[in-house]
């Protein structure tokens, strides 16, 4: 039999606890998430900021089938008609005035001139603009 020790158990009869091998340690943003999961607001978040990115690939995505074919190769500032679904307001060529110049509405359409050609795209993102096509020139 063994002495007792100074704790008054006795030295030397235990075993040292032992120690799991740490595995991987999850990635920060996994353990973020699952923070972010646990809680219903979090889910609620999650589920918006995914909602909202769909939504943006979606605009991002039917903008280029906007855009009509006919404009011309050589020119860098184009002169577009923007087709609405309802007459513009001024909200509407507000908007397109960061693209170039509004020259006037008539109807569903407002004209705008000086488009740069890089910019075509981004002027048919927003969800209410039906067709984008190129101004015809006046008789």
């Amino acid at each position: 039999m063994s002495a007792p020790g100074r704790d008054g158990g006795t030295a030397g009869t235990h075993a040292a606890p032992s120690v799991a091998p740490a595995g991987p340690r999850p990635a920060p943003w996994r353990v973020a998430l699952g923070a972010v999961l646990r809680l219903p607001q979090g889910k609620v978040a999650l589920a918006l900021l995914v909602a909202w990115l769909a939504y943006e690939g979606w605009l991002r995505a039917a903008a280029p089938g906007k855009i009509a074919d006919g404009f011309p190769a050589e020119r860098e500032k184009l002169n577009v008609l923007v087709t609405l679904p309802f007459p513009p307001e001024r909200f509407h060529v507000l908007v397109f005035q960061r693209f170039g110049r509004v020259s006037g509405t008539e109807g569903h359409t407002i004209e705008v001139r000086g488009v740069p050609r890089t910019e075509l795209a981004r002027l048919a993102r927003p969800y209410w603009v039906e067709r984008v096509e190129p101004l015809k020139p006046a008789p």
